[in-house]
């Protein structure tokens, strides 16, 4: 597939990109050069392959969710100089 450079100008104008005569030409040619490498691409057989993500195996990183005793109030409220009996104070920040 060719793009053509009326059609790089209308994508740039798309995305509000005021490129100049120059960046018109690298783009196009690499407009172009990217849309050959898809065109090599879909000459493969992908019948019978399974849909993936990743090109490599990931595994879910995330623990279960448990739930666990957490620290007390007056505890936490504690290890604050500035704080009344329900919640941290801090300075107002406009």
């Amino acid at each position: 597939m060719k793009i053509s450079r009326a059609e790089v100008e209308h994508v740039a104008h798309l995305a509000r990109l005021h490129l100049t005569e120059g960046e018109l030409s690298i783009m196009t040619e690499q407009l172009d050069l990217i849309l050959a490498y898809v065109e090599k691409l879909q000459e493969l057989d992908t019948n019978g392959l399974p849909p993936t993500t990743h090109a490599i195996s990931v595994c879910n990183a995330f623990r279960e969710d448990r739930v666990l005793p957490s620290l007390a109030q007056d505890v936490a409220l504690s290890c604050s100089s500035r704080h009344n009996e329900e919640m941290f104070q801090v300075p107002r920040i406009i």
